[in-house]
């Protein structure tokens, strides 16, 4: 298996995480991608402390994949730096990596 990969982002509303999810799947780029909130992110920004109200996507991909799904965040994506975190996953049930493999390709 080539390796998988959940990559999380942030936005700032639940049309462009929805728009960031439909975009990576049309494109095949993700086999999946979950979107969790509202939840409450405060950061330092600018050397202020920042909190405002976000949407989490959690994508799951390949490690193939990966620069594309990231270009492709940040096309659509309104911050200036935007969270674009890869996290591999180093275990799970093997028929599921393997769906997610397949799905992207």
């Amino acid at each position: 298996m080539a390796g998988c990969l959940q990559v999380i982002t942030t936005i700032d509303t639940r049309e462009h995480a929805d728009a960031i999810g439909k975009k990576l799947l049309e494109k095949r780029l993700a086999a999946c991608v979950q979107t969790e909130g509202p939840t409450s992110s405060s950061y330092w920004w600018k050397g202020e402390i920042e909190t405002v109200e976000e949407w989490r996507c959690i994508i799951k991909t390949t490690v193939e994949k990966y620069n594309e799904v990231e270009q492709t965040i940040r096309s659509f994506h309104p911050y200036e730096e935007p969270e674009i975190v890869g996290l591999p996953i180093t275990a799970g049930s093997l028929t599921y990596l393997k769906w997610i493999e397949d799905s992207v390709k």
